[in-house]
């Protein structure tokens, strides 16, 4: 679509499309969108291609730019594709969303009342089921189709069918398909099939028959798959194919892509019949494979899904729809764009066998560049399955035992996230496979697909190992289906088809639909029936819900703010509280709600509370007691419910409020403890004399007793329980100790069962239960068994004293020792005793003293001394001392060889201005070297360093150049080492920006975008939206040094776009937007103007714009206006006009004239001409009526829609009551229909009800006649405060006012309590509260007559209108008492206890009225009593009863989350100070460990866990008493551990040690290494450190197997390296003698000895190799080879030569003898 200018506004843009919708039937549906234009778009919504209404369930809400669709009560015809389309005058845009509605599941059969009578046996009732389902069928376009299906049940159930969860006619018109109803074969059942004729590519999908009954539904599907017939090839093989599409008649889109990435196409496309979709490419049709995925998705688009795009993807890519009514196309051009860095070679699709091989392979530009494998998007670690291997830059992936499952695609992985892709192709039983996983919502068809090899072979289905049933699978020749319609979560799990050995496996995942919560239940009604019951009624939720429930009620002690649960009932109705559901004495208050699968309903509170006390019953009853002398008796007793209780001894009462105490002084002590349910006595101490005593307990409803027995104790052992071993050291101080359970009891020691004797080296204590064996200074010949015996119970000590461990003083690091031959080689190792063992080992065998050994000591110095050594004395030596060991490596070199590293050409490969250095080893450290370049000898420079550490020699640049490549030596004498140096230029970086800039900008702004660069010559790149920039005069790229700019001038709207400025490898990222000038009002200069106008009459208003050709829209009161006769619209040049020529006052409103960036409002008043009495001209003469008569008023107006207002003495006039106001044009009636005296005064009819408005009065006169008394006043008594009525009856109806009050011949006085009224005839004065001061003579008179009575008023006695109501509270709280007397303004006095109260802090004293107030606060258990008030002969009682407050917690534990290793402290705060806290983990009471700590700080209670870790994780509760608080969780996250300081590879000689050092971020955590795949344990030649963050391996005596990876790992962080161990040139270190003579048949033996064990020899003779037989026999002992020559005879005598690598030693055999 062309894009308009700027005066035609925008197209409408979709800034948020509304996305599908899955509803359950019956709920409710709503799409949202949000779309925005300029003018503002106009929205529909259609459905099939027919535009929607709105209606009683379908509604289009809109809020400013949001537009939705809203549908009510959803049924399964509504579903279906909407379509939302929005217009204006620049354009049109359309979005789509999927609106699905399911079948709600079928409701439980309720269970039958027991009245109905249950069918006849064999009648057969029940759920529909599927005696036949349908089979899923391939066909071709154009076949017809059958599916046939026969469900059986009672009563017959009802059948329909659905394509994709849609009806069938929604998809098509009713001459496509055909529904044939039938019979089950045998009459059992009933039958539809559904018959598709021709069928079409679009009918491909998943058809699902529905079965319905009174007793439930079932469904069984069935796939159906269209394929396009295969076309015949022309005729002439030269011919150039056909076009499958017509040439496109305007430019495709492009689309850019970076290479390994994936492409995604979508086409919505609509029509009726639905279209058929063809994807092309380059003009080809595309089928679908591994990388070219086609599908449609939820909202019904087609898609084309192109994975991991290569080069030879791009092209153009074309959805072609068709249908009978046409063709339409849409096209896409695909480009690539390919990395700078690119794969050598990359990988090629390969083929294998199943259970076979298969090898990929590419290679890399550098050896160095790291990669990985992939297969799709899951990583591949090596393993044996997947076999990964790097050599130089070969990378090479080996794939074993080939399953049906590994086939695929496959990917290759360097920096950058550069791919290289191929197909792995398996050849099986088995061609296609299932995906890797299949996502499915709930409610869905789930679709599985498998082609085999062979057709008509027999596969079977299972998921997670159990066989799925046989209606759901179809097979039709090499194609099987698994069909599962309506999935729900228990389809989920691990699906398998199997053929023979073959199988391939996919993972259903079902994820859930959201279902709302269950409603509350209704008319919740509370009843107090019986005394301490409750009950509670209510109805079920309206409406119900869709699935099983129940009801959980819930309680909630008034004060409190915790709701308990109570329990949960199944049915609706009622149910009663006893008081025994209470743990305490209380006013409760109840809730309830609904709780079902889908949630809880929010709680519906019962009105009112309900006072309950729990009965107290017997658990766990008194025990009689049998202890030993001296020790503590307990008695517990466990009650049903928290309460209070006494405690007897031998029947005295203990005192309840001191929980410890003595019966008498010097008598037995007490303890009494409650804890919850639980009360314990404790007697504390107990003597033999006590013996017999009875305990009792009593409380209410619970009485019980038991008796005290004590025995003598026999002597027992408290500690030790258990054998005890100990270690000394020689000098400790050793204290032994038994504790009896008996005082001052003797007990004897023995040593090795020998009694010990006291001296000053051991002595023997007794101390109260403590028995001591003390050796002040142990040695070690006092180890042994000890024994403490008393009266056949013994305590036995094993007791080991040894001298003090030897530590190495020196040294402490492994000590590497290089010589050369012939060399004095001295190894020394320090000790922390002169006397100390020492031995040496050499290569893991112990040391001994020769002439070419010599092992010395001096004092603590140890020494081994090689005088001349040679290079088979070089190895691993060891000085062990106790259990400590110094590791020695020692390298006898030869001297012929004065480099000992490198030993081969070193390649050193550099980046311009990096130090680079290398370095020589020499065997000596006072030999000469000679550093060359080239060729040439080096100069020492600034630029060039030449550095010499002992052995270590060095050539140093510190800033390497381009010209410093070449080849290094280092000559000494006829050695030398070399070293080829390469010095490449440094990549080019950008430096700035190193984010993605967003810059905005208006029209014709100048627009920059800077880039600087590491290098100032280096070249760039500039991109917009994806293609190079070309310059010209709107955009200019300039360069200044490393700055690199691209300009826009005068940047236009079409500028905008994403730049990429690229420099190498590395990329800038530019988002520019350049935006329109503002469009503006320059006049008026107010934003908001009133204008006045009259009725009828012209009106324009009239504003100026610039620039002068923006547009402006009209508003009045909020909606646009369009231009009429009545209104006219007028634009020239920058002026906009609005014009009403004849503008009437419904005109008038607020005008709103609105460009797109400003607006300005013009409030617009319209008054019309005034309205004026036209008859009469003036005002009539007083009408003069008698009572009874019609009064008609009249006058006529100058304008018939005028308003009138009539009045009566000033009085608004209403309608009704014997008034009637009409209004006939201009004429305005007022009628009486009747007159009474009432209607006698001035009428006014006034036009408008502004002041001033003209008006006009009438005078109405009413004659009366007499008004006498027929029932005259009577005298009347009454008391005090009572109420009293007078009452006359007058002849006539009076006015109001015609008759008046008196009291002793004086107009009443103005009181509230004085209230006069008529009925009628009846006039009433009524006297409320009569006090002494009313009484009199009262009188009523009118203008005829005059009536009089006496009022006589007695004093009241003073009472209680309201007494006192007796209080309970809990212990601390407060209590209020409230009476009522009939008097006001008494004094009365409060007393407790007949104690007279006093106001203070804690008694407050209210007098109000009639109201007597007494307030107490802070009460405790003594204050329980009786409360009076007196007031002169008044008094009344209540009762104050105070109860014991029960423990709750206040405050409780809240989740929390730790770092691993850190301390997680739990806290809640209780009530009360003293009560006991129970903590659980999962369920599990937790007790206190060394980690596990439980504090209590006043009311506060802590759980503290040090050291977390993750098995601490998991949630917690507490509890006092009956009260609990949680769970809340614990969540210990694993420690983030990250790597400062990575592990560096390591190169070295065989022999020589190897250190890793590796740095993390956190200290407290423990590292793991790994060598080779295998874990590294310290030990031997592993030895492994920490220093704080620094973790240290060391690897002693390296072999070459000792090559690999290591690896470090702590926590979730890891660091790699390499460790490469060069091997030593196998040697000779021992060999055979020159010559050897043997006698003639024996046996010669010729051995030598090897540098490396497992090495192998070869063994010739006169130059002929030799092979192992009866004559020769060849051994290998670990370093040692042995060559044995059976029977030798004169002709085996000869030389004799064994070859070890490029070593070699010769023998000449001779033999003696015959």
């Amino acid at each position: 679509m062309k894009a308009g200018s700027g005066d035609q506004g925008s197209p409408p843009c979709f800034l948020r499309f509304p996305r599908p919708v899955r509803v359950v039937s019956g709920a409710e549906a709503e799409l949202k969108c949000v779309v925005l234009g300029e003018p503002p778009p106009i929205v529909v919504w259609e459905k099939g291609g027919q535009q929607l209404a709105a209606s009683e369930r379908l509604s289009f809400p809109a809020d400013g730019a949001e537009h939705g669709l809203l549908l009510s009560g959803a049924l399964p015809t509504d579903a279906g594709v909407y379509v939302c389309r929005a217009r204006n005058a620049a354009g049109e845009a359309y979005a789509a969303a999927a609106v699905t509605v399911l079948e709600p599941p079928a409701p439980e059969p309720e269970p039958q009342p027991a009245e109905r009578p249950l069918p006849p046996p064999g009648s057969g009732e029940g759920a529909p089921v599927f005696l036949t389902g349908p089979c899923s069928q391939w066909v071709l376009r154009g076949a017809e189709v059958v599916l046939m299906c026969q469900v059986g049940g009672l009563p017959e159930p009802t059948l329909y069918w659905e394509k994709d969860g849609m009806a069938l006619d929604e998809v098509w018109d009713s001459s496509h398909f055909a529904l044939e109803p039938g019979r089950a074969a045998g009459g059992t059942g009933v039958s539809l099939a559904l018959r598709i004729l021709a069928a079409r590519l679009p009918d491909s999908g998943v058809y699902v028959c529905h079965a319905r009954n009174a007793h439930g539904h079932a469904q069984a599907g069935a796939l159906l798959q269209v394929h396009q017939p295969p076309e015949s090839p022309p005729e002439d093989p030269d011919e150039t194919p056909t076009p499958v599409v017509e040439p496109l008649k305007c430019a495709p889109k492009t689309f850019w892509v970076n290479e390994g990435k994936h492409a995604k196409f979508r086409c919505y496309v609509m029509g009726k019949p639905e279209p058929e979709i063809e994807w092309h490419w380059e003009g080809r049709p595309l089928l679908p494979d591994r990388r070219r995925l086609m599908y449609r998705d939820r909202d019904g688009g087609f898609v084309l899904k192109v994975l991991y795009c290569q080069a030879k993807d791009r092209g153009l890519y074309v959805c072609a729809a068709r249908n009978s009514a046409g063709q339409t196309l849409s096209a896409v051009q695909l480009h690539v764009k390919e990395p700078r860095l690119r794969f050598t070679r990359p990988l090629q699709d390969v083929e294998g066998r199943e259970h076979g091989i298969v090898v990929l392979e590419c290679k890399v530009p550098n050896s160095r560049i790291p990669t990985a494998w992939f297969r799709e998007d899951q990583r591949l670690l090596p393993c044996r399955k997947y076999e990964q291997i790097e050599e130089g830059t070969v990378r090479r992936l080996i794939i074993h035992r080939l399953k049906a499952d590994d086939d695929g695609v496959y990917l290759c992985e360097m920096r950058g996230r550069v791919r290289t892709v191929a197909n792995v192709t398996v050849k099986g039983p088995i061609l296609k496979r299932l995906p890797r996983k299949l996502d499915v919502l709930e409610g869905e068809n789930a679709v599985l697909l498998v082609e085999t090899r062979e057709a008509g072979v027999e596969g079977h289905w299972s998921r997670d190992g159990e066989e799925l049933p046989a209606t759901c699978q179809s097979s039709c020749g090499h194609m099987h289906a698994l069909v599962l319609p309506g999935v729900t979560r228990e389809d989920a799990g691990e699906v398998t088809f199997n053929l023979g050995n073959s199988r391939t496996t996919t993972l259903l995942r079902v994820k859930c639909i959201k279902h709302n919560p269950p409603g509350p239940p209704v008319m919740a009604e509370m009843f107090k029936g019986q005394k301490n019951t409750v009950l509670l009624t209510w109805k079920p939720p309206e409406p119900p819900p869709e699935t099983s429930f129940i009801y959980r009620l819930e309680r909630q002690e008034v004060g409190s703010e915790d709701w308990i649960q109570c329990f949960s009932i199944e049915k609706a109705g009622a149910v009663e509280v006893p008081g025994d559901c209470v743990p305490a004495e209380g006013d409760y208050r109840f809730r309830i709600c609904t709780v079902s699968e889908h949630g809880r309903s929010p709680h519906i509170v019962f009105h009112g509370s309900a006072h309950l006390v729990p009965t107290a019953r017997l658990v766990k009853g008194l025990e009689d007691v049998q202890v030993y002398d001296g020790e503590d008796a307990i008695f517990s007793l466990d009650l049903s419910t928290i309460i209070q209780g006494i405690w007897f001894l031998n029947g005295e009462e203990l005192k309840c409020t001191e929980p410890e105490g003595q019966v008498e002084p010097g008598a037995l002590r007490y303890r009494m403890e409650q804890k919850g349910l639980q009360h314990r006595l404790i007697l504390q101490t107990v003597k033999h004399q006590d013996s017999g005593a009875l305990v009792g307990f009593s409380c209410p409803g619970v009485q019980d007793s038991a008796a005290l027995t004590i025995q003598e104790s026999p002597v027992h052992i408290l500690n030790p329980q258990d054998k005890v071993s100990l270690t000394f050291t020689t000098s400790d101080r050793v204290v032994l100790t038994c504790e009896l359970s008996r005082m001052d009891f003797p007990a004897t020691w023995y040593k090795d069962g020998q009694k010990v004797e006291e001296s000053e080296s051991l002595v023997v204590k007794m101390d109260g239960r403590r028995h001591r064996l003390i050796l002040p200074e142990a040695n070690v010949q006092d180890s042994g068994e000890f024994e403490c015996r008393t009266e056949g119970v013994s305590a036995f000590f094993s007791v080991t004293v040894q001298d003090p461990p030897v530590h190495i003083v020196d040294p402490q690091e492994h000590v590497f020792v290089h010589a050369i031959t012939s060399e004095c080689v001295m190894l020394t190792c320090v000790v922390d005793q002169e006397d100390a063992l020492v031995r040496w080992y050499k290569d893991g065998q112990e040391v001994e003293e020769s002439d070419f050994v010599m092992l010395e000591n001096d004092g603590p110095h140890h020494r081994l001394v090689l005088p001349a050594a040679q290079p088979p004395d070089g190895g691993e030596f060891q000085c062990v001392a106790g259990e400590e060991r110094a590791y020695f490596t020692v390298t006898i070199t030869d001297v012929s060889s004065w480099i000992v590293y490198p030993s081969g050409k070193v390649y050193v490969a550099a980046v311009r201005l990096e130090r680079v250095v290398l370095t020589c080893e020499l065997c000596r450290p006072w030999a000469e070297v000679r550093w060359t370049k080239d060729g040439e000898e080096v100069v020492e420079s600034p630029a060039l360093l030449l550095q010499k550490e002992d052995t270590i020699r060095r050539l140093v640049l510190p800033a390497v150049q381009l010209e410093d490549s070449g080849e290094y030596l280092c000559e000494i004498d006829d050695e030398s080492a070399s070293f080829t140096v390469t010095v490449t230029e440094p990549p080019v970086r950008i430096i700035y920006p190193r984010d993605e800039v967003t810059l905005i900008a208006v029209s014709l702004e100048c627009v920059v975008l800077m880039c600087e660069l590491s290098q100032e010559d280096a070249p760039v790149r500039w991109y917009k939206d994806g293609l190079e920039v070309e310059e010209s005069e709107a955009l200019v790229l300039e360069s200044d040094g490393p700055r690199r700019r691209l300009v826009l001038p005068a940047a236009q709207p079409e500028d905008g776009g994403e730049f990429v400025c690229d420099a190498g490898d590395d990329s800038a990222f530019f988002t520019v937007t350049v935006t329109a000038p503002p469009e503006r009002i320059v006049h008026p200069a107010a934003r908001s103007l009133d204008l006045q106008f009259r009725a009828p009459g012209r009106v324009e208003l009239r504003c100026e714009v610039a620039p002068a050709g923006s547009q402006v829209c009209w508003y009045k009161d909020g909606l646009e206006v369009e231009a009429s006769d009545a209104l006219q619209l007028g634009a020239e040049g920058p002026t906009r006009t609005l014009t009403l020529p004849h503008a009437q006052p419904e005109d008038a409103g607020e005008y709103v004239c609105e460009t797109r960036d400003e607006a300005v409002t013009f409030n617009v008043s319209l008054a019309e001409t005034p309205v004026q009495f036209l008859m009469p001209e003036r005002a009539p003469s007083p009408l003069c009526v008698a009572p009874g008569e019609p009064v008609v008023l009249s006058c006529e107006l100058s304008r018939a829609s005028a308003p009138v207002f009539w009045s009566h003495n000033g009085e608004p006039v209403q309608d009704g009551e014997g008034l009637e106001l009409q209004a006939e044009g201009p004429r305005r009636i007022l009628c009486i229909r009747a007159a009474d005296p009432g209607h006698a005064g001035l009428y006014t009819c006034q036009a408008g009800a502004a002041p001033g408005s003209p008006s006009l009065s009438f005078t109405v006169q009413v004659t009366e006649t007499e008004l006498l008394f027929l029932r005259r006043l009577q005298d009347m008594r009454a008391e005090e405060g009572q109420d009293v009525c007078l009452e006359v009856e007058t002849g006539r109806v009076g006015t109001a006012g015609a008759v008046r009050w008196m009291r002793g011949g004086e107009p009443l006085p103005l009181d509230s309590r004085l209230t006069m009224a008529q009925d009628g005839h009846i006039h009433r004065l009524s006297i409320h509260g009569v006090i002494l001061a009313d009484q009199g003579t009262y009188g009523c008179e009118s203008h005829h007559d005059r009536t009089l009575a006496r009022l006589s008023v007695r004093p009241r006695q003073l009472k209680a209108l309201r007494p006192l109501e007796d209080v309970t509270i809990s212990e601390g709280g407060s209590a209020t008492f409230q009476l009522e007397l009939s008097q006001e303004g008494v004094t009365g006095e409060w007393a407790q206890g007949g104690v007279r109260l006093q106001p203070g802090p804690k008694c407050h004293i209210h007098a109000e009225g009639h109201t007597h107030r007494l307030e107490l606060s802070g009460l405790g258990l003594a204050d329980s009593g009786c409360i009076s008030f007196t007031a002169d002969s008044l008094r009344c009682a209540a009762r104050l009863s105070v109860r014991e407050v029960p423990v709750t917690i206040v405050r409780g534990p809240q989740n929390l989350e730790v770092t691993e290793g850190d301390t997680a402290t739990l806290e809640c705060e209780l009530s009360q100070a003293l009560a006991d806290v129970t903590w659980e983990k999962d369920g599990r009471e937790l007790t206190p460990s060394p980690r596990l700590r439980l504090q209590a700080l006043g009311t506060r209670r802590l759980l503290q866990l040090r050291r977390c870790c993750s098995s601490d994780a998991g949630t917690y509760s507490c509890a006092v008493g009956t009260t609990r608080v949680g769970p809340v969780r614990l969540t210990v996250r694993e420690r983030a551990v990250s790597v400062l300081c990575e592990l560096q590879s390591v190169q070295a000689r065989e022999g020589d040690s190897a250190r890793f050092e590796c740095t993390v971020s956190e200290t407290e955590i423990t590292g793991r290494w790994e060598l080779g795949g295998r874990p590294l344990r310290a030990g031997g030649r592993v030895r492994i450190r920490q220093e704080g963050k620094k973790h240290i391996l060391v690897l002693s005596s390296l072999l070459a197997e000792d090559a690999g990876e290591v690896r470090f790992q702590a926590g979730p962080a890891q660091s790699l390296a390499r460790l490469e161990v060069e091997a030593l040139p196998l040697q000779m270190c021992r060999r055979p003698p020159r010559e050897k003579t043997v006698l003639a048949g024996r046996r010669a033996v010729l051995e030598v000895t090897v540098s490396r064990s497992g090495s192998h020899v070869c063994w010739l003779w006169e130059g002929v190799e030799l092979c192992p037989g009866g004559k020769y026999e060849m051994r290998s002992h670990g370093p040692t080879h042995s060559l044995v020559i059976h029977d030798v005879q004169p002709e085996d005598q000869g030389s004799y030569c064994c070859q070890a690598g490029q070593d070699s030693a010769h023998t000449q055999l001779l033999v003696e003898g015959d």
